[in-house]
């Protein structure tokens, strides 16, 4: 009996020893070959948000060459467009740092002068180093390269775009002729309208925030809002930290330009767009069951991130959100999409009314 229980207990220990060294050996060789998959990773997420456009042409009898290259010309417009005007808001920062670093230097002093005021000493260099924005800049910088690294592979990415979208119309052919019952083809066309449905309502949801963030920022007078704007849109895909991340360079530079009520409003700006829209207008569009939990946000933007830099940052969650929808439509998997995403609503049960004894 205990060389039965030893046994159980040494082929238990020593599987779980090789799922994490199997594990261990994936992700090391998913880091090692990052140069190669996120590429792919921007393609498959270019092509989902692009594929409405697609179908919708498609639709209107225009061949499929035509669509494709129509969707391409239309995105890469958009690409190079922003790229463009955003290369030139972070050339335009690294001019303005001495000028911020001057206002920034005042703040602080009036800040270390009205603790000491207060009986608080502190110290001024210490006070000083600890709100250079040499540094903030010098980690956003790092950021913009990775991103920019990973975009610098464009023709290949186009390349795999092209690929993926011409293979988008045949999969439901190829898993008929594959597995010979409808049911495939029908789990697949499912899958598929709520990932586009899902893309399509968080990428109108950003440009919304966008868009507001920007006329906002515009009118308080925020330098470079329209590169704050943009910032927006992009984590704006990133559910409840990415919208806490994009709102922290302009309420500061509000702080350093204007003093604490442009930030304050700066940070009313932020906070009640994102309410609104994000309590509001997306649970109307993709419904309240689409989600994901804030920890498994969490979680998956610092694993992707120390994996793939700021790229797997970026596209980890709406990755995570993507094969969640596909969990959902899998029976035997299902479990872990219930796992992956926020905490069900309490259902209010109706209280029981006692029956009436006859007498």
């Amino acid at each position: 009996m205990n060389e039965t229980w030893t046994r159980s207990d040494r082929d238990g220990g020593g599987r779980a020893l090789l799922i994490a060294a199997s594990l261990i050996i994936v992700i090391a060789g998913v880091k090692a070959a990052k140069t190669l998959i996120l590429p792919f990773l921007l393609a498959m997420f270019f092509a989902m948000v692009t594929l409405p456009l697609l179908n919708w042409m498609r639709a209107k009898n225009v061949p499929t060459p035509l669509a494709v290259l129509a969707t391409l010309v239309v995105a890469l417009s958009i690409v190079v467009g922003l790229g463009v005007m955003i290369g030139g808001s972070v050339s335009s920062i690294s001019d303005e740092i001495p000028k911020y670093r001057e206002r920034l230097e005042e703040i602080s002093g009036d800040a270390v002068t009205q603790l000491e005021t207060w009986g608080l000493p502190v110290s001024r260099e210490l006070f000083t180093d600890l709100v250079q924005p040499d540094r903030a800049w010098a980690f956003a910088q790092s950021g913009l390269k990775g991103i920019a690294t990973a975009l610098s592979n464009m023709f290949l990415v186009l390349l795999m775009i092209v690929f993926v979208l011409f293979e988008a119309a045949g999969i439901p052919a190829k898993l008929q002729k594959a597995f010979g019952h409808q049911r495939n083809t029908e789990r697949y066309e499912k899958i598929k309208a709520e990932v586009q449905k899902y893309l399509a309502a968080k990428t109108v949801i950003s440009l919304t925030t966008g868009v507001l963030v920007g006329i906002g920022l515009a009118i308080v007078g925020v330098d470079f809002w329209f590169l704050w704007a943009s910032l927006a849109v992009v984590l704006n895909y990133i559910p409840t930290l990415g919208s806490i991340i994009a709102g922290v360079p302009p309420i500061l530079l509000a702080m350093v330009q204007f003093g604490p009520v442009q930030a304050l409003t700066v940070a009313i700006i932020f906070i009640s767009v994102n309410v609104v829209l994000g309590n509001v207008v997306e649970p109307y569009l993709v419904g309240r069951k689409v989600g994901l939990s804030t920890l498994v946000v969490f979680l998956s933007l610092v694993f992707w991130g120390w994996v793939w830099g700021p790229v797997g940052m970026l596209l980890s969650v709406p990755l995570t959100m993507i094969v969640k929808i596909m969990l959902e439509n899998t029976e035997d998997l299902r479990w872990i999409a219930i796992l992956l995403g926020p905490a069900p609503a309490a259902e209010k049960t109706k209280p029981k009314t006692p029956k009436k004894v006859q007498a």
